[in-house]
C-alpha cells in the first residue's frame, strides 16, 4: 500500500497456528446429515428427509441474516471481509479474507445463540420434524466454525484468522 509521501507500508504477520482439515474429518462431517435423516425416519417422521431439504436453505438464510446484522452493528468495514460461500466445509456466511479472531468469535456467538432461540421459537408454529431439521442444520453448519474456535482456545483475540478450503491459519502481527 503506497503512502502519499512516497513510502510504502508493509504489514508483517507471523503464522502462529495452522489447523489442517483432514479428509476423514470432512467425510465424517458430510455423513452426519445422512445419519440424522435415517435416524429421523425411524424416530420422528418418515418425511424427515423432505423437511431437511426445506430446512437447509432456510437455516442458511437465517444464519446469513444474523451474521450480517452483527457485522453491520460492528461497523461497515467488517462486512466487506465476509461472503456467502457454498464450498465445503465453509458453508454459509464466513470470512472471505483475514478477519480478527475477536470479530469471528463474536459473530459465531450471536449466530449460535440467536439461531438456537429462533429454532426453539419456531417449534411452536412449525411442524415438529421441520423444527428438528432446522435445529439440526443450525448446529451442523456451525460445527466447523466451532471446531475452529475450539482449536484456537487460548490464543489471543487480537490475532487474524484466514479460512482456506484445506486449513485454517491464525496469524499475529
Amino acid at each position: 500500500m503506497a503512502d502519499p509521501h512516497g513510502q510504502a507500508t508493509f504489514y508483517h504477520y507471523r503464522l502462529i497456528k495452522k489447523i489442517q482439515i483432514s479428509k476423514s474429518l470432512l467425510i465424517l462431517y458430510l455423513g452426519l446429515p445422512v445419519l440424522a435423516a435415517v435416524a429421523g425416519i425411524f424416530t420422528v417422521s418418515p418425511y424427515i428427509p423432505l423437511y431437511m431439504l426445506i430446512a437447509f436453505p432456510l437455516m442458511l438464510w437465517i444464519q446469513y441474516v444474523i451474521g450480517h446484522t452483527v457485522l453491520i452493528l460492528l461497523g461497515a468495514g467488517y462486512r466487506k471481509r465476509w461472503r456467502f460461500r457454498l464450498k465445503l466445509p465453509w458453508l454459509g456466511y464466513i470470512p472471505d479474507q483475514h478477519v480478527s479472531l475477536r470479530v469471528f468469535t463474536l459473530v459465531q456467538f450471536y449466530t449460535c445463540w440467536v439461531g438456537i432461540v429462533l429454532s426453539a421459537m419456531m417449534a411452536f408454529w412449525l411442524p415438529l420434524p421441520l423444527a428438528i431439521a432446522l435445529a439440526f442444520w443450525h448446529l451442523w453448519l456451525l460445527l466447523p466454525r466451532g471446531y475452529t474456535m475450539l482449536r484456537l482456545t487460548g490464543q489471543r483475540k487480537e490475532g487474524m484468522l484466514k479460512m482456506n478450503e484445506q486449513d485454517i491459519s491464525y496469524y499475529m502481527q
